[in-house]
């Protein structure tokens, strides 16, 4: 239960905070732009069972593997990427934070 509510917090709300460090005056497109990165779970559609709680995520789907984590590394440096490469870290973060706390990872 904690870490469900641990999980979902840095999902939603960490971005939030995010959202006002990177952008103070346009911190509610800022936010909607980090929220936009959690379309990277679409790739848990991928898997069978769709949803599995004992299952991590990272290094198991492809838009959570490795390589994409690397890629989006990458996606630091252009500015005009820097955003989403920074959603899309912070989703793989908590996600491996995730997978620490249920001793899967």
């Amino acid at each position: 239960m904690i870490s469900t509510l641990i999980h979902y917090s840095l999902h939603f709300i960490a971005p939030l905070a995010i959202a006002y460090l990177y952008s103070p005056k346009k911190w509610k497109r800022a936010y909607l732009i980090l929220i936009g990165t959690m379309l990277v779970d679409l790739d848990h559609l991928l898997a069978s069972p769709i949803f599995d709680p004992e299952r991590c995520s990272i290094g198991f789907h492809p838009l959570h593997s490795y390589f994409a984590i690397l890629i989006y590394l990458f996606l630091l440096f252009p500015k005009i990427s820097r955003l989403v490469a920074i959603g899309l870290l912070f989703h793989m973060f908590t996600d491996a934070l995730d997978c620490i706390l249920q001793g899967t990872f």
